[in-house]
């Protein structure tokens, strides 16, 4: 096989793997210049494989509808036990912020059967879509610019919007959760949002699945230690546990067989 090809191949894989990988570290990772992996960048985005994304790429359409669907078959499991574990610190009548992504997606479908008269704001019209049918909840959907690969309504306009309120909770998740206690995603529009429902809201949660960690995203959200309660399926690292004693946050574990294996 031509090293054109196998690059190309690997390349692929490892955004298969990261869901978005920058030019710099494909770089380091298959041992060429970065102008070697701009050029296959370009060849793959031509051919619909990926697209060029902030320095680097995602997967292109020919592929991410695919991914997500996979992603989400794979991991739904471990994202319901997480969400059933936020929901049980969540009571009747609250008000909340639900923001983008799959952990939160589940959220929303335990809050519909296990919580009563919420009022709901979110910049996820799935999200939306799940909740709207109980007659008992208000919601409320953003406005801005919707983004086709998730669903999420991003922008300056939702921003704004999201300022206008004040909630009980907001519940987030990030894209990767750093060592050093760093939440990071790769949108940098996302994250002028899940700031603003931060602001915006007496607590915080973060929902986060074993695979959230140490993914190299280049956007920073916040610090760990910014949220009153995180939840997730894997035990934090000494240094993590340390960091969040520190910070008086509480860590919440929903088991599972993978959790259980740490």
């Amino acid at each position: 096989m031509p090293p054109r090809i196998q690059r190309h191949e690997k390349i692929i894989a490892l955004v298969r793997e990261h869901n978005f990988m920058p030019i710099e570290q494909l770089a380091r990772e298959l041992d060429v210049t970065p102008q070697t992996i701009r050029r296959d960048i370009n060849q793959l985005c031509e051919e619909n494989i990926l697209r060029r994304y902030h320095g680097g790429a995602t997967l292109g359409e020919g592929l991410e509808n695919e991914e997500l669907t996979t992603a989400k078959a794979r991991r739904q499991n471990e994202k319901l036990h997480i969400a059933d574990l936020i929901v049980e610190h969540i009571p009747d009548n609250a008000s909340l912020f639900l923001s983008i992504g799959s952990t939160i997606e589940a959220v929303a479908m335990s809050l519909v059967k296990k919580r009563k008269g919420l009022r709901i704001i979110t910049n996820n019209i799935h999200v939306a879509a799940i909740v709207s049918g109980r007659t008992d909840y208000t919601v409320i959907i953003t406005s801005g610019v919707v983004r086709p690969i998730d669903g999420g309504v991003t922008g300056v306009a939702t921003v704004d919007f999201i300022n206008q309120f004040k909630t009980d909770y907001a519940i987030l998740s990030a894209a990767d959760v750093d060592e050093d206690g760093s939440l990071l995603d790769f949108d940098y529009k996302e994250v002028s949002v899940m700031q603003a429902m931060m602001e915006n809201a007496r607590r915080c949660y973060l929902g986060v699945d074993r695979h959230k960690f140490g993914r190299k995203a280049l956007v920073r959200m916040s610090s760990i230690t910014e949220f009153d309660a995180v939840f997730t399926d894997r035990q934090p690292s000494e240094s993590m546990r340390k960091r969040l004693q520190d910070a008086g946050v509480k860590w919440f574990i929903a088991e599972s067989e993978e959790s259980n294996s740490d």
